[in-house]
């Protein structure tokens, strides 16, 4: 069986947002911009990227 992922790539500078979006970006495991993680297709992960949605981009 194999897991659906997502690529998840940090577009904007969390800088100047609030204190929650900087955190979900960190969740996500994003600290530089053009970083792209590959994470797991969870409803958690879903959530954190629809937060933070002005910052990312998926693909």
């Amino acid at each position: 069986m194999t897991k659906k992922t997502l690529k998840v790539t940090l577009v904007r500078s969390p800088n100047g947002t609030r204190g929650t979006h900087k955190a979900t970006v960190l969740g996500l495991g994003l600290k530089k911009i053009n970083q792209v993680r590959e994470l797991e297709d969870t409803p958690a992960v879903r959530g954190m990227i629809n937060k933070v949605n002005y910052l990312v981009r998926v693909d």
